[in-house]
């Protein structure tokens, strides 16, 4: 292939000369260390499709090591710095000068919107301190925003990724962090209003990382990865930044903001590059499936990619559904599914199921889970509306266990539904400057991971979070199960509603908040309707509906809905317009409520 001059060319998919070590590592220094021997590295694509940058792990090696030395004369080992995590060099570079400075970095999310500036602000500041950070670092664009986060925040300095460069050495040679000290801070993705550090070690982090490569995707010589995941979340940070690296491998980076805008894109990228391993939440295979008819012909085709992991929030069937009948005549493979479990409180991944396995379904009758809290199979007699799909997320990968409890604590058998409990040597230590919370998530070696769920033929299947079920007159209906239902109504946007439950003394009810479309009254008063009945056959129990403007719902900077924030949102009033707005359009279907 000829080479146009002034063109970037991405890095390898295989080193020449050179013998892998698929994880093993002690340290992250270690690791990138012994990666910086090949040619392999991380590419960054912009919204044409074209290699903007790369960055070989040689390269990174050296720039992360000078970086190093100029951290290690400004700061004192252990500091915390908090790091924006755009999808570029300059956060990977200052991410492990860190980890050859003996420094903690903190990543931190980059804005969704630039309309979200005070929420943005007000989760970096918690952050921020919640880190003890010594400094703030960030792209020029957001100074000001790092600036106003870190105002209020004692012994904050704030730095541009390119003004660290200027930081003199005074000739000091920086000292790595080694097995057994800390490897980063990693701040959840903002679904609560307090995000928690969840502290990762180097040994924790590598066993991790070990375990992926090695078993959970057989990492080999010829894989290469692909992603648009923020590099703030662990799925990001971990899965696609950490894994290959101490795979060897090379990697093809798509801006989060630019996935959303092109998401055909993220699959032109692994044609062109022959991606074997990628990974994404539900929502991303569900997009890229919506835009499956503007697919060029020829331009797109999946026959190499091995492993297309699903995880970061309850596996949706119809999400894989979608994307295999939209991609199988562009050469995806449904097997190459790899649906798994895992939380950043255990640096990633807990769970695989068997890689080129058709995936595995449970058909549950809704019903008599709702009364017992057994996951029966639905029967033929079973209709339709009653019937939900789980999708089974494999087993716990080596040295690792997954149980699942009652409320009295004990183990439960196969088809109970409960709380969901892990060990293993992957998991944190705890969060960080938190030992209350550090201490209520452990109990002796398990871990609560705050999720519900049961156990099929040795694998997990996750139901939901503890935290989001609503319990109606000792009925347990869970906000997914609302969610999708309201979701098929026509007038209401994919993705745009919110149910949870309040308690406003006279016992708990719940609320659901859809968003709507433009309508007029007669078609805002059907549409309410619908919804009404849609819920009452979903849940067997009445709602308050709130139906919102566009864009009214909270997400995480990882796609996820954040049911906390939107509840918060309606506790503190903000729908209250949109509420008063039915009360004039609507009257004729308020009537007919009250009937």
């Amino acid at each position: 292939m000829a080479v146009i001059p002034g063109q970037i060319l991405p890095t390898p998919t295989s080193n020449i000369g050179f013998e892998h070590q698929i994880g093993g590592f002690s340290s992250l220094p270690e690791a990138l260390d012994y990666a910086a021997r090949g040619q392999t590295g991380y590419n960054f694509y912009n919204l044409r499709g074209e290699v903007s940058k790369s960055l070989p792990y040689a390269e990174l090696r050296d720039r992360a090591r000078e970086l190093a030395n100029r951290l290690a004369a400004r700061f004192e080992r252990g500091d915390r710095l908090a790091i924006v995590a755009e999808t570029g060099p300059d956060f990977l570079i200052t991410f492990f000068a860190c980890q050859y400075a003996g420094l903690i970095p903190a990543p931190m999310p980059m804005p969704v919107n630039l309309g979200g500036k005070d929420g943005y602000i007000n989760q970096i500041r918690q952050m921020i301190a919640g880190a003890n950070a010594a400094a703030a670092i960030g792209p020029s664009q957001l100074t000001g925003f790092l600036q106003e986060a870190a105002k209020d925040v004692a012994g904050v300095e704030v730095f541009e990724f390119d003004g660290l460069t200027a930081l003199p050495s005074n000739g000091i040679e920086a000292g790595p962090l080694g097995p057994d000290e800390l490897c980063y801070i990693q701040y959840s993705s903002g679904s609560t209003s307090a995000p928690k550090g969840v502290i990762g070690t180097q040994q924790s982090v590598n066993n991790n990382l070990s375990a992926i490569t090695q078993h959970g995707m057989t990492i080999g010589p010829g894989d290469r990865a692909a992603s648009w995941l923020p590099l703030y979340h662990d799925m990001g940070l971990i899965g696609f930044v950490l894994a290959p690296m101490v795979g060897q491998l090379s990697v093809d980076f798509l801006a989060t903001s630019d996935f959303v805008r092109r998401p055909l894109l993220w699959l032109r990228i692994m044609t062109d590059r022959q991606t074997t391993v990628t990974y994404s939440p539900s929502f991303g295979y569900d997009l890229a499936a919506k835009r499956s008819a503007r697919a060029e012909p020829g331009a797109i085709n999946l026959k190499a990619l091995r492993v297309a992991g699903i995880g970061g929030d309850m596996v949706r069937p119809e999400a894989l559904s979608a994307f295999s009948d939209a991609f199988h005549a562009f050469g995806f493979d449904r097997n190459a599914f790899a649906p798994s479990y895992g939380m950043a409180e255990a640096t990633l991944a807990i769970s695989f199921p068997d890689l080129g396995a058709a995936i595995t379904v449970d058909e549950v009758d809704m019903r008599h889970y709702t009364r017992s809290g057994v996951a029966q199979p639905a029967s033929a007699l079973t209709s339709q509306e009653h019937k939900r799909g789980f999708v089974l997320c494999g087993r716990p990968l080596p040295g690792h266990a997954i149980e699942v409890r009652g409320e009295d604590g004990a183990a439960v058998g196969e088809r109970t539904v409960g709380r969901v409990f892990i060990k293993g040597p992957s998991l944190t230590p705890g969060y960080f400057s938190d030992p209350e919370a550090s201490a209520a998530m452990y109990h002796g070696d398990w871990l609560d991971t705050g999720d519900m769920g049961y156990l099929l033929d040795g694998q997990i299947v996750i139901t939901g979070r503890a935290k989001d079920l609503i319990i109606i007159n000792g009925r347990n209906i869970w906000p997914q199960d609302i969610e999708w239902a309201v979701e098929k109504v026509d007038g209401v946007r994919n993705g745009g509603v919110a149910a949870f439950s309040v308690d406003d003394g006279r016992g708990e009810r719940i609320v659901v908040v859809a968003e709507r479309r433009g309508m007029d009254d007669d078609a805002l008063a059907a549409l309410k309707r619908e919804i009404a009945n849609v819920i009452q056959n979903a849940a067997g129990a009445p709602a308050e509906i709130v139906l919102a403007r566009p864009h009214s719902m909270v997400m995480t900077s990882s796609g996820k809905l954040s049911r906390a924030k939107v509840k918060q949102k309606y506790v503190d009033g903000s729908f209250d317009e949109d509420r008063a707005q039915e009360a004039v359009e609507t009257p004729r279907a308020l009537a007919e409520a009250r009937v």
